[in-house]
């Protein structure tokens, strides 16, 4: 198996410390603010360290993704760019033609990450009011539409949600997305099955994640489909434990129950499943206190829940010495993870301890990773 490395383009700003918000609550802990000559730094980053792409938001708290991905084009020459987009913003004919020229102007550098939204104060910010169950129903024929477009097709769809006649584009892509695509609610799972061709989880423990994992191979084996898979992590990685270990103290030594409390009860209100999950590994930040330490977070060896105390979404990370990041890692790719989508604070420190800890350490262990024919086997430090 070959594994392959994802960074973050974060567009909202950047900190040394937890940037809390989404899924509910507020945005908070940004400190360093957002310029293109900060995100170019960032797309550069992650290309010399050999990331495949940058994963790039959406919602209501970050810069657009498609305009942002299309300003880095002509700075980078490899990287590819994982663009965040969720059905019902924009039209299917239109985001097919957009993911289309966005291909041919790149030369074939665009990923898309598929976002149905769990969240229905947001959904509504942007004029969308269905509820969960029709986003998901509305997904699936948006998929549809649009990879039957890419296809080179001409396409008449009447459904519930989305309607297009004789529908096509003048110029089909010459290698189709790939479509990354996440969620644990039932609803999510058969979109998943049907369209994705890499489903991402959100960091979870190995037992967790391997029951994801069992539960979409089994839809998606109905459908006579495979499909890969992915997960999404932050990521703490030092020369040695107690460095990283000392980092994650830092990340959380400023934070008050109260914050935390805010937070959690902004978290409380979401509709996503995935979310909830995230939300019982740390315990719904009730085992926080004042006396908490980076250590009592810690919900398996290495896999941290403090991120997920402030920020919504993806909430854990791995946490330790590039050895041990390196032994976690192997042991979630045993699972039949392939993708690794990674992040950090401040991301653009993050990317060269990864890339100059973790890579090196995980090719001098024989391990086969896209984009790092020519790296060095031995790591930093």
């Amino acid at each position: 198996m070959t594994l392959t490395f994802h960074w973050f383009l974060s567009t909202s700003g950047d900190s040394r410390g937890i940037i809390g918000g989404g899924h509910g609550a507020e945005k908070s802990g940004t400190s360093r603010e957002l310029s293109h000559s900060y995100l170019k730094q960032l797309a550069l980053a992650a290309e010399t360290n050999g990331f495949e792409s940058v994963l790039t938001p959406t919602g209501t708290w970050c810069e657009d993704a498609w305009i942002t991905d299309a300003s880095l084009i002509e700075a980078t020459k490899r990287l590819k760019f994982l663009v965040a987009l969720r059905p019902g913003q924009i039209g299917p004919t239109l985001s097919a033609q957009m993911a289309s020229t966005f291909q041919r102007l790149s030369g074939n550098r665009l990923l898309i990450n598929v976002v149905t939204g769990g969240e229905d104060a947001e959904q509504r910010a942007f004029g969308d009011f269905l509820n969960k169950e029709e986003r998901y129903a509305r997904t699936g024929e948006f998929l549809d539409i649009v990879s039957r477009l890419w296809r080179g097709e001409t396409v008449t769809h009447h459904g519930e949600h989305l309607q297009v006649e004789q529908a096509s584009l003048a110029h089909p892509p010459e290698i189709i997305p790939e479509i990354l695509f996440g969620g644990s609610s039932p609803a999510a799972g058969e979109v998943a099955a049907r369209y994705a061709d890499t489903y991402l989880t959100w960091g979870e423990t190995p037992d967790q994640v391997a029951q994801k994992i069992n539960w979409i191979n089994e839809l998606a084996a109905q459908r006579g489909r495979e499909l890969r898979h992915g997960i999404r992590f932050h990521v703490i990685t030092r020369d040695t434990s107690e460095e990283a270990w000392v980092v994650a103290e830092k990340l959380i030594s400023g934070v008050t129950p109260e914050q935390v409390a805010k937070a959690q009860a902004g978290f409380a209100t979401s509709k996503s499943e995935g979310q909830r999950r995230m939300a019982e590994l740390h315990s719904k930040g009730r085992a926080f206190t004042s006396g908490s330490t980076a250590r009592d977070l810690e919900v398996y060896p290495n896999v941290w829940a403090g991120v997920g105390l402030l920020r919504g979404g993806a909430g854990t990370a791995l946490v330790g010495s590039h050895e041990e990041v390196a032994d976690r890692i192997e042991e979630y790719a045993a699972l039949g993870l392939d993708q690794f989508v990674l992040s950090g604070y401040p991301n653009l420190e993050e990317a060269f301890h990864f890339g100059e800890g973790v890579i090196p350490e995980l090719l001098r262990r024989g391990v086969d990773i896209k984009n790092q024919e020519s790296r060095v086997l031995e790591p930093v430090g």
